[in-house]
């Protein structure tokens, strides 16, 4: 794991400091190395975090004849089955670390190199013959990768704060990017909150051809044609995915520094315990809780430790969220609302105090059914004419209480929604700003913006012919997973130093699972059914049956009491007026119906005091496009 940049350049000579300035913003990456190479009109530069191969591993790592460097932010874990195929070709190695296989596996098979990885990415290959830059990301997106191209030059980071290191760059906002951030709490691929950076989307390349850029798309998982799907047998099925989760895992293990499982209590993490134990004794477990009921779920992580005697850590968290918020803003470099960054970055400063990597369950609900949005399509297929009957009697439940994991709340969520296209109706369950309330927000003649829906709209049109769940659930694979899941457990366990890897978006595990009939996944009320049935040998009974909760903290009532003089004070009328983006007496609406229990903002006011904690942080310059 590590942390990469660079630059390249048809016309202008390389400033060393520049880079280097851009490598010392990510030192929380990598740790323990850095390096750089500059070759002509391009310059490479990582940060390492010591993993696989730890005395001869150090990057940027040349080919034979150094006409060719590569560095890479990530795990490969085929790595050792390439190397014999590359030896068997004629190609020498002088380390044994994995990202040496890179350079020559493009050596051998140019731009397809990247179809051939099994594993977690973010890679730079710098091909002085055809003075060639290339960038590729992990299919899923696991790790990050930011670009800014402009006049015949393409700078590229592990994170947005090492772009921002260039004299050159500018952070006038993207109002494109603004609008999906309020709408989601991110800003999905290729957006970022800045006008002249973009996300590498998964799957893509990246090629810099002396100045000409194209993107090239090497890989899109998602969901098989409903046609293709069969008839599948359930236990055959589940003999099937415990076999190749089993297999998943056990490459996950490959390090040569101790691995440890970050355990929620939730079904994934349990069943990455459990399958981890089988292959490595006393294998560490950590996890966090909070002490109030219904945020605390380390009785079911208990009871997966014992039963696997895992060297159990575990924390009652009383976190100080008015230190913690500037740290947040810090870590992300763009706005960035999921509140569930700080139980991940809590858990995982516990995690690296003991070990070097650990393994996380995300992309599980995404691949296997786990969310109740799922269970929601169904209903509202089915009683599409009853709800619009019924929503004007949900429409007067009680609001004071009304929080996103209250039953008034789910209520009228769905009956908001049911009505609509699948489409429609997933973006309307995932809104936290909805178009009315953006456009009360907004500043009066902020420039005008796309719509976020269209960015799902493109997704959603690549799945026509898959089965309508499936296409839910390719929505989230493709976009709330690697914009939101990904980035929240990436930045939160870099910024520890800590490696964090994801092993059901391994390939074999996720193709397995994208061609299930949706029936074995999601049935009526039941969620994750094949997974349950699967690790039903494997895990306590508590486990099995438990409600999905995963790393949460009790939001709305920190903004309602402990943080309400933070939320004044950084979104006072004052503040919100400085910044320039939002219509103050609109803000102080939402901070007065929410302070006097009237109604719960919750989501909405962490995702403006978030904002604006960001520009405080990063965006005291920036200006409007």
């Amino acid at each position: 794991m590590c942390g990469i940049c660079g630059v390249v350049s048809t016309h202008d000579p390389i400033d060393r400091a520049t880079v280097e300035r851009m490598n010392q913003t990510l030192v929380h990456r990598g740790p323990d190395s850095d390096g750089i190479v500059i070759d002509g009109n391009a310059a490479l530069a990582v940060r390492r975090l010591a993993i696989i191969d730890l005395q001869t591993g150090d990057q940027p790592i040349a080919n034979e004849n150094r006409t060719i460097h590569v560095v890479q932010n990530g795990e490969i874990y085929n790595y050792r089955e390439l190397r014999q195929e590359l030896e068997a070709a004629g190609h020498r190695f002088r380390t044994q670390s994995d990202t040496e296989v890179l350079v020559h596996l493009y050596e051998e098979f140019g731009l397809k190199f990247a179809e051939r990885l099994r594993g977690m990415f973010a890679i730079a290959v710098w091909d002085r013959p055809r003075k060639r830059l290339v960038l590729a990301r992990d299919r899923f997106g696991i790790k990050p990768l930011y670009y800014n191209a402009a006049q015949g030059t393409l700078a590229f980071a592990s994170e947005l704060k090492a772009l921002l290191r260039r004299p050159e760059f500018s952070r006038t906002i993207d109002f494109d990017g603004l609008e999906a951030y309020l709408a989601f709490s991110f800003i999905p691929a290729p957006l970022t909150i800045f006008r002249d950076a973009k996300k590498l989307p998964p799957g893509t390349l990246l090629v810099w051809d002396e100045g000409a850029l194209r993107l090239e798309r090497y890989a899109r998982p998602g969901p098989v044609p409903a046609d293709a799907t069969g008839s599948r047998d359930k236990e055959e099925a589940a003999e099937e995915l415990r076999v190749r989760l089993a297999d998943s895992v056990r490459a996950h293990l490959i390090a040569d520094v101790p691995v440890g499982i970050l355990l929620s209590g939730g079904i994934d993490s349990s069943t990455l315990t459990a399958l981890a134990a089988l292959e490595t004794p006393k294998i560490s477990t950590f996890t966090i809780g909070f002490d109030e009921r219904g945020f605390d779920e380390r009785d079911r992580a208990r009871a997966v430790a014992r039963r696997y005697d895992t060297d159990h850590h575990e924390l009652v968290a009383r976190p100080n969220a008015i230190e913690l918020l500037p740290a947040l803003a810090e870590m992300f470099d763009e706005p960035f609302a999921d509140n569930g960054a700080i139980p991940t970055f809590i858990v995982s400063r516990l995690a690296r105090q003991h070990v070097k990597v650990v393994l996380s369950g995300e992309g599980g609900d995404e691949l296997f059914g786990g969310y109740n949005y799922y269970t929601g399509h169904l209903l509202a297929r089915r009683f599409r004419v009853a709800t619009q009957i019924l929503r004007p009697l949900v429409e007067r439940l009680p609001v004071s209480t009304a929080s996103p994991s209250t039953l008034e709340h789910r209520a009228k969520t769905f009956v908001r929604g049911a009505h609509l296209s699948l489409l429609e109706r997933h973006h309307t369950w995932k809104e936290i700003f909805s178009a009315d309330a953006r456009a009360e927000l907004r500043r009066r003649g902020s420039p005008a913006a796309s719509h976020p829906i269209e960015l799902l709209r493109k997704r959603y049109e690549e799945s026509n012919g898959a089965e309508d769940l499936a296409r839910a659930m390719d929505l989230d694979l493709g976009i709330f997973l690697v914009d939101d899941m990904l980035v929240k457990t990436d930045r939160a366990s870099m910024a520890n130093s800590l490696e964090a890897r994801v092993p059901m978006l391994d390939p074999l595990v996720a193709d397995f699972a994208l061609a299930l009939p949706s029936r074995l996944k999601v049935r009526r009320l039941e969620k994750k059914r094949l997974m349950r049935h699967a690790v039903a040998p494997l895990l306590p009974r508590e486990i099995l049956e438990g409600r999905k909760q995963g790393f949460a903290i009790p939001i709305g009532k920190w903004l309602r009491y402990d943080l309400q003089p933070f939320v004044r004070e950084m979104l006072s009328a004052e503040r919100i007026r400085e910044q320039g983006f939002f219509e103050p007496e609109t803000v102080t609406q939402l901070v007065e119906a929410h302070s006097s229990g009237a109604q719960d903002h919750s989501r909405r006011l962490w995702s403006l005091l978030v904002f604006s904690l960001w520009h405080e942080r990063y965006a005291g310059s920036a200006r409007a496009a």
